[in-house]
C-alpha cells in the first residue's frame, strides 16, 4: 500500500509513499532469501557479546584479590582470562559483523535492481505528470541513505542490541537490584526515543521531498536555460530556486535542533541510571550482600551500556532517514507493480490464445528488464488496436476510442496536428504504456519478412536518443549482445552510416556519450536506427525519429529510417510529411480521433484534413526546400 506524496509548489504530481507496513513488508521480502545468513551473523554476533561480558567480573575480579592483600601471583589467571576475551572477542565480532555487512549489500543491490527495474517500468505519462526531479532525488539522495544506513548503521545496531539485551541479563545475574537500579534510566530513555521518532519521521520525509522540489526546479531552469534568457526570467527562475533551497535548508535546520535535543535527553538518561546503580552497590557493599569487586562489575556493566544504548538510539537518526527514503523507493516499485485498470482487461477474453512477451523499448534508450506486455494473438494483421483510449488524468483525454489495423510489412504514417495524441498512441503501439482503456493485440503475421524473428517483436525508436558512455560497438550492442563486428558493421550499412562510422579515431572502438567522443543528433539517430536494425523486430514504431536531425540532415535521416524499416512493419509518426508520401497508408488524428485513413494521394485529393496540412506544410517548403 502507498500514499501519495505532499506535493510541492512545483505543480507536479509527485511518485507515491509506501506506507510504514509496506516497507516492513517490502524489507522482509528483500531480506527472505539471505535468512540463513542473517541467522548466522546474529549468532556469532551473540557469541562475541557474550564472551566480551566476561571483562566485567575479571576485572571485578582483580579488584577483590587487591582489596584482599592476596598475592600478587594470583592476579596471573584473570589478566590472561582477559587477554583470551580481547582475542576471541576481537575474531568473532569481526565474523559476525562482516556476514552482516555482506547481508546488508546483497539485500541492497537486490533493492537497487529492483528499484531500476520498476522505475524503467514506469508509465512514461506518469513520470511526466511527477518531473524528473522526483525520480532523480530517489534515485540518487534516497538510495545514498539507505546505503549508508546499511553499511555503517546496520552492523552497529545489530552489534548495540545484542550488547544491551546480554548485558542486563548479566546484571541480573550479579543481583537483580542492580537490574532494577539501571532500568531507572529507560523510561527517559524510551520518552526520548518516542519523542524523536514521532518528529523525525515525518520531518525526513518532509525533507526528501523538499530536496525533491529542488532538483527539479534546478533540472527546469538549466533545461530552459536558452528560453529562460530569451525572456529576461532570470531574476523569477533564480527566486524560485532560492525559494526551494531556503526550504530545503530550514527543514535539515530543523533536523539538527532535532537531533541536539534527542542527545540532551540521552545525557540525563545515563546520569540516571549511573547514579542508581553506584547507590545500589553502595547500600549492597554495607549490607554484606555483595563483595567490591561485584559492585565495581556492576558499575562496569552499566557504564559499558552507554556506549551501545546511545549508538542504538542514536541510530534511530540514521534509521529514520533511511525508513524515509526506503519507503520512497518501495512506493515507486509498488507504483509499478499495480495491475493495468479493469477497461484495459475488457478484452483480454477475446484474446484466449494471446501469450506474453517481450517488448523491446526504445532503440535509443536501455532496455528495463520488464516492460508492460502486448498480447500476441492469432490474428493475420500484425497490430490491431481496438478502441484505445487515454487520459492522462481526470479531465484530461488524449485519446478516444481509437481502432487502427495495421497489415503484415505495411508502413503506416501518422500525422497530425501537436497534440493530437501521435506519440501517445506509439508509445501505446510499443506497450511502453499502457492504455486507459482498450486493447492492442500483435502478431508478426505470416507475411511479414520479420516473423519469426521476433526476440524483439516491438522496438520504439524516438526523437529523444541517448548515447551511452562506452566504445561504438558497446553501444550497438544494447540491442544484440552476440553481434560480431561485421553485424554491427551491416546494421551501420544498412542505415548509411558506416563512412562515419569508420572514420571515427578509433572506429568501433572509439569512446562516444559523455566524457568521449560527442555524436551529432543526426549520427545519434543513426546509431539508434542500427540498432532497430540488431535488434531485428517484427514490428518497429518510430515516434519522429527523424526531428532532431534539422533540415540539413533530414534526408540522409529518412533514407536511413526507410533503409532500417524495409520488410517490417512499420508506426511512423512523421514529423515531416514527405514519409506520409513514402509511406503504403496514411492516418490523421484530430484531437484524440482518427478522422481519416488512405493512401497520400488519395488524401491530398480529398479536400480533407490531410489535404489542409498538406498544403501548409508544401507551402512553408517554398522558403525552406526540402533537400
Amino acid at each position: 500500500m502507498t500514499t501519495d506524496s505532499p506535493t510541492p509548489d512545483t505543480g507536479a504530481e509527485l511518485l507515491p509513499i509506501a506506507t510504514p507496513a509496506r516497507t516492513r513488508a517490502a524489507l522482509r521480502t528483500l531480506i527472505r532469501p539471505d535468512r540463513g545468513l542473517a541467522l548466522t551473523g546474529i549468532g556469532i554476533l551473540v557469541a562475541a557479546t557474550a564472551v566480551g561480558l566476561l571483562v566485567q567480573p575479571l576485572l571485578g575480579r582483580i579488584v577483590d584479590i587487591v582489596a584482599d592483600g592476596r598475592p600478587a601471583g594470583d592476579l596471573t589467571l584473570p589478566v590472561v582470562l582477559l587477554v583470551a576475551v580481547a582475542v576471541v572477542q576481537g575474531l568473532t565480532t569481526t565474523l559476525g559483523l562482516t556476514r552482516i555487512a555482506r547481508l546488508g549489500e546483497t539485500v541492497l543491490a537486490r533493492l537497487r535492481e529492483r528499484f531500476v527495474e520498476r522505475a524503467l517500468n514506469l508509465p512514461a505519462d506518469r513520470l511526466e505528470r511527477a518531473g524528473a526531479g522526483d525520480l532523480t532525488a530517489r534515485v540518487t539522495g534516497d538510495v545514498a541513505r539507505v546505503a549508508e544506513a546499511v553499511r555503517s548503521a546496520l552492523p552497529e545496531m545489530a552489534r548495540s542490541v545484542l550488547a544491551i539485551l546480554l548485558t542486563l541479563g548479566a546484571l541480573a545475574l550479579l543481583d537483580v537490584r542492580f537490574l532494577l537500579a539501571a532500568l531507572l534510566a529507560v523510561p527517559v530513555q524510551l520518552l526520548t526515543a518516542r519523542w524523536y521518532v514521532r518528529r523525525a519521521l515525518t520531518l525526513y520525509a518532509d525533507q526528501r521531498v523538499a530536496n525533491g522540489a529542488q532538483q527539479q526546479q534546478l533540472l527546469e531552469t538549466i533545461g530552459g536555460a536558452v528560453t529562460v534568457r530569451g525572456h529576461r526570467l532570470e531574476e523569477q527562475h533564480t527566486e524560485r530556486s532560492a525559494g526551494r533551497s531556503r526550504k530545503a535548508v530550514d527543514l535539515t535546520m530543523r533536523s539538527v535542533n532535532l537531533v541536539l535535543g534527542f542527545y540532551g535527553r540521552l545525557h540525563i538518561a545515563e546520569y540516571i541510571g549511573l547514579a542508581a546503580v553506584l547507590i545500589a552497590g553502595f547500600w549492597l557493599v554495607r549490607d554484606g550482600a555483595v563483595s567490591i569487586g561485584t559492585a565495581t562489575a556492576a558499575a562496569l556493566y552499566f557504564h559499558s551500556l552507554f556506549g551501545p544504548v546511545n549508538a542504538a538510539l542514536v541510530l534511530l537518526d540514521d534509521a529514520q532517514s533511511a525508513a524515509a527514503g526506503l519507503a520512497r523507493l518501495v512506493g515507486v516499485t509498488d507504483l509499478a507493480e499495480q495491475p493495468e485498470p479493469e477497461a484495459g482487461k475488457a478484452e483480454a477474453g477475446r484474446a484466449e490464445a494471446a501469450k506474453p512477451t517481450a517488448v523491446k523499448p526504445e532503440a535509443g534508450k536501455a532496455a528495463p528488464a520488464s516492460v508492460p506486455r502486448q498480447r500476441i494473438a492469432s490474428s493475420e494483421a500484425a497490430v490491431a488496436v481496438h478502441e484505445v483510449s487515454h487520459a492522462y488524468g481526470p479531465g484530461r483525454p488524449v485519446l478516444h476510442e481509437v481502432s487502427l489495423t495495421l497489415e503484415p510489412g505495411e508502413h503506416v504514417a501518422l500525422v497530425g496536428t501537436s497534440g493530437a495524441g501521435k506519440s501517445t498512441l506509439a508509445r501505446i503501439v510499443a506497450g511502453v504504456q499502457q492504455p486507459t482503456s482498450g486493447t492492442v493485440t500483435a502478431s508478426a503475421g505470416p507475411g511479414s519478412a520479420s516473423a519469426g524473428a521476433g526476440e524483439h517483436p516491438v522496438v520504439l525508436v524516438t526523437q529523444e536518443v541517448h548515447v551511452f558512455t562506452g566504445t561504438l560497438a558497446e553501444d550497438l550492442r544494447l540491442a544484440r549482445p552476440d553481434a560480431t563486428d561485421a553485424d554491427l558493421r551491416t546494421a551501420l550499412a544498412t542505415v548509411h552510416a558506416l563512412d562515419w562510422a569508420e572514420a571515427l579515431p578509433d572506429g568501433l572502438a572509439t569512446v562516444v556519450g559523455e566524457g568521449g567522443h560527442r555524436l551529432d543528433p543526426a549520427r545519434a539517430q543513426q546509431l539508434a536506427l542500427a540498432r532497430l536494425v540488431l535488434a531485428d523486430p517484427a514490428l518497429a514504431v518510430l515516434d519522429e525519429a527523424t526531428a532532431e536531425a534539422g533540415s540539413a540532415g533530414a534526408r540522409v535521416l529518412e533514407r536511413s529510417a526507410e533503409a532500417a524499416l524495409a520488410g517490417r512493419t512499420a508506426l511512423v509518426v512523421a514529423h515531416r510529411l514527405t514519409q506520409a508520401v513514402a509511406a503504403d497508408r496514411v492516418v490523421v488524428l484530430e484531437a484524440g480521433r482518427v478522422v481519416e485513413s488512405g493512401p497520400h494521394d488519395e488524401l491530398r485529393d480529398a479536400d480533407g484534413p490531410y489535404a489542409a496540412l498538406w498544403r501548409a506544410w508544401s507551402g512553408s517548403r517554398t522558403t525552406a526546400p526540402h533537400p
